[in-house]
């Protein structure tokens, strides 16, 4: 059964970068499609972005496309979201997951295997 953890999460100023990891353990990270999910105080949770099992192809929500990059890392078991140039509004609790509709489209991910999420709070 596979079991994910994120970590790299914190306070940072506007215009900053971070790098969130999630951890696998159980399985193989690469025999899943994995996202990156995030829900805001009071909204509800939502797709950031996605890599494919297979050749690793990535999507992203409009909202983030060219400031945050996912990528895959099979030796370490761990999928990375590289996220630039963030803003007040990239402030939620960071989840990665298992998306269920294999990473076809933002809006259609729904996650499984959650991890327990990590907080970015992007604050001057």
């Amino acid at each position: 059964q596979l079991q994910l953890v994120e970590s790299g999460g914190g306070l940072v100023q506007p215009g900053a970068s971070l790098r969130l990891s999630c951890a696998a353990s159980g399985s193989t990270v690469n025999d899943y499609h994995i996202g990156w999910f995030r829900q805001a105080p009071g909204k509800e949770r939502e797709g950031v972005s996605c890599i494919d099992k297979g050749d690793g192809e990535t999507i992203y929500a409009d909202s983030v496309k060219g400031r945050f990059t996912i990528s895959r890392d099979n030796a370490k078991n761990t999928v990375y979201l590289q996220m630039n140039t963030l803003k007040p509004e990239d402030t939620a609790v960071y989840y990665c997951a298992v998306d269920r509709n294999f990473c076809l489209k933002i809006a259609t991910m729904v996650g499984k295997n959650w991890g327990q999420g990590t907080q970015v709070t992007v604050s001057s």
